[in-house]
């Protein structure tokens, strides 16, 4: 009875786990067809890659104060925004917080991950490099508005 139950909670576990995780179109498959930047607009990306340590956690990203996503596991979204001072921030127990400045045409990539807190996890955003995003990137399934909404 006790094998039973422990094999049952196992794998509600694992559920979990696997459920928490972004799904969906992978970075790769859309970009090619992902639009056009504007003019005196550029592209930032949010992305987390996919970790059993912390799936549960997944607060939502602010742009300026604007909800503009979700720190999924596995997932990532992209905003387009005029250049200019913007401050990308996630709250859990504390919140943290990514300044940067961005030009236009410009891309800028910011990784999310969790970090130990006091009493739960913390999403730690930070600034990415263009090659290790877009090797990251691959893989992940895109977590945001369908393309054609925006």
């Amino acid at each position: 009875m006790k094998r039973q139950f422990l094999k049952l909670a196992l794998a509600g576990v694992a559920l979990a786990l696997v459920s928490g995780c972004a799904t969906g179109i992978k970075h790769e498959q859309m970009a090619a067809s992902m639009p056009s930047l504007k003019a005196g607009q550029g592209r930032i990306y949010f992305y987390r890659t996919s970790s059993m340590i912390g799936a549960a956690i997944q607060p939502d990203i602010r742009l300026n104060g604007q909800v503009v996503g979700e720190s999924k596991p596995g997932g990532f979204f992209y905003v387009d925004r005029p250049a200019g001072n913007y401050v990308a921030t996630a709250s859990t127990e504390t919140e943290k917080a990514v300044t940067f400045t961005l030009q236009a045409g410009e891309t800028k990539y910011i990784r999310s991950s969790v970090g130990l807190g006091i009493i739960a996890g913390r999403v730690v955003l930070e600034p990415e490099n263009r090659e290790k995003a877009l090797s990251e990137l691959n893989s992940l399934s895109y977590t945001g508005a369908p393309v054609a909404a925006r």
